[in-house]
């Protein structure tokens, strides 16, 4: 049975903010006697906002009445209610997800949808997300290649690479259009980032805050700075500077490993528009140095190594929304060792078929690197870890498969956050047991079966039901225009 349903994405990035108003159809797409698989079958984009410059009301934060403002209007244009949208995503991305007072933002937009998934980004889910936006993750599956997208914004570039339709690596560089202000009146440089004063210093270009912005200097700096583009992404060999421009290079920062080789290549982003559209007029055209890095990127080997693919989408490269729905899980195998429900917008972290094929120890490893994904300013956020399982598995497997979950969460299990786990097949008791015991009773474990989730997807799980036999478990699935 179809449902339609109005959802709504929301997207808080540095330098621009935008809303997006989808009416989604959900629909149960296997049979009763299986697991569940609620499917969106089914998109269609009703309004797309303006885009405007993010509210800050100084440079460390986020104006957060303003943002609210922005939205509200929004609605009105759309001629839509709050109380008609019944899911939602909020991602606050890029440097505003490192302000003061994201998470107030996000308060005060509360209200203006029925269930929002709430998200806020740091580097590598922010290149999940964009990447999956721009159609890079379908593109790397249906050619069975390596693909990878960069979203360059204002503040940063985000890398993701995917390979058979899945996540191999993400980045992010301090490289974008907005890391040098221009007053478009005066020509006035009133900003520079200084990772950028000391990339233009390494190639012998002087430029100050209050220079008249040259042409020659900002585009030699967009050289420099396409040149760190492609040592991110393995076609050239890569230098000191590249290792400084990597965004938190100094706490876990990283790029994409060395070494892939890399068949086609996606931008999104605001740079991305001047990447693939060749206007080039007014260089200054939006107070910034965008438009000059766009040009040097499509002059660049970036697109003469790699074999440039259209993005779906490039500024509005985010989620269009979110499709929700609702299960009872079964109630035989779920183990809890508190009730600590209801919970909400907790992340999935998916163990894909082909990790869990290689044995236990790539299972460890795969929740190690995949971890880092949900880091923000370098806290560990709360996961749920996800994966199939085997259908008749064996004692000693079940004892195996707990040490590998706990060893690849012990970043995350100093934290005083619940461990959540769930498996597609019917083997949650024992497990959960299983890691209770291994972990001392020292914290509460909640395990649960017979659902199927996605990287991507956010559940909220409520107050366990029938004498504590089932708890029902919302599944939200992050929504793109590929």
């Amino acid at each position: 049975m179809k449902e339609k349903i109005l959802s709504v994405g929301i997207d808080i990035g540095t330098s621009t903010t935008q809303l997006v108003f989808s009416k989604i159809t959900i629909e149960n797409t296997v049979s009763s006697f299986s697991v569940p698989r609620i499917q969106i079958v089914e998109k269609e984009i009703v309004y797309r906002s303006n885009i405007y410059f993010t509210p800050l009301s100084n440079q460390t934060t986020i104006d957060g009445a303003k943002v609210r403002e922005i939205i509200e209007s929004e609605y009105k244009r759309a001629g839509i209610k709050p109380e008609e949208v019944k899911t939602g995503a909020v991602i606050i991305t890029g440097e505003t997800a490192r302000k003061q007072n994201a998470n107030e933002v996000l308060d005060t937009l509360s209200g203006l949808a029925g269930d929002f998934v709430v998200a806020t980004a740091g580097p590598d889910l922010e290149s999940i997300i964009a990447g999956r936006g721009a159609g890079a993750d379908k593109i790397s599956d249906d050619e069975i290649a390596y693909v990878v997208n960069i979203d360059i914004g204002g503040g940063t570039s985000n890398l993701a690479l995917f390979h058979n339709g899945e996540v191999k690596d993400t980045g992010c560089l301090d490289v974008g259009g907005r890391l040098i202000k221009i007053d478009p009146d005066t020509k006035k440089i009133y900003y520079i980032f200084p990772k950028i004063k000391k990339l233009a210093e390494s190639i012998g270009v002087n430029i100050e805050v209050g220079d008249i912005a040259e042409i020659d200097k900002i585009r030699k700096i967009a050289k420099a700075m396409t040149d760190l583009l492609e040592e991110s992404v393995c076609i050239k060999e890569r230098t000191a500077m590249y290792h400084e421009i990597i965004t938190n290079n100094n706490a876990k920062g990283k790029g994409i490993k060395d070494g892939y080789k890399i068949d086609y290549i996606t931008f999104s982003g605001g740079v991305a528009d001047y990447v693939y559209n060749e206007d080039y007029n007014d260089p200054f055209k939006y107070g910034d140095m965008g438009v000059v890095l766009g040009e040097e990127i499509r002059k660049s080997n970036l697109l003469k190594k790699l074999k440039l693919r259209e993005a779906v989408e490039t500024i509005r490269a985010t989620v269009v929304g979110a499709g929700s729905h609702t299960t009872d899980i079964s109630g035989s195998t779920i183990t809890y060792t508190k009730d600590v429900f209801p919970v909400k917008n907790i992340p999935i972290l998916k163990i894909s078929k082909s990790d869990e094929e290689k044995g236990l120890d790539a299972v460890e490893n795969a929740i190690k690197e995949q971890l880092s994904w949900f880091d923000l300013e370098n806290e560990k956020q709360q996961v749920t870890v996800a994966l199939t399982g085997e259908k008749n598995p064996s004692y000693a497997y079940i004892q195996n498969l707990s040490k590998a979950i706990i060893n690849g969460m012990t970043e995350v299990l100093n934290r005083d956050y619940p461990v959540f786990v769930i498996v597609e097949n019917d083997m949650a008791k024992v497990l959960g047991q299983t890691m209770h015991r291994d972990l001392n009773h020292s914290k509460d474990v909640v395990c649960i079966d017979n659902i199927k989730v996605e990287n991507g997807d956010y559940i909220d799980i409520g107050k366990p039901l029938v004498n504590g036999k089932v708890v029902p478990v919302v599944i939200k699935t992050l929504v793109f225009n590929s």
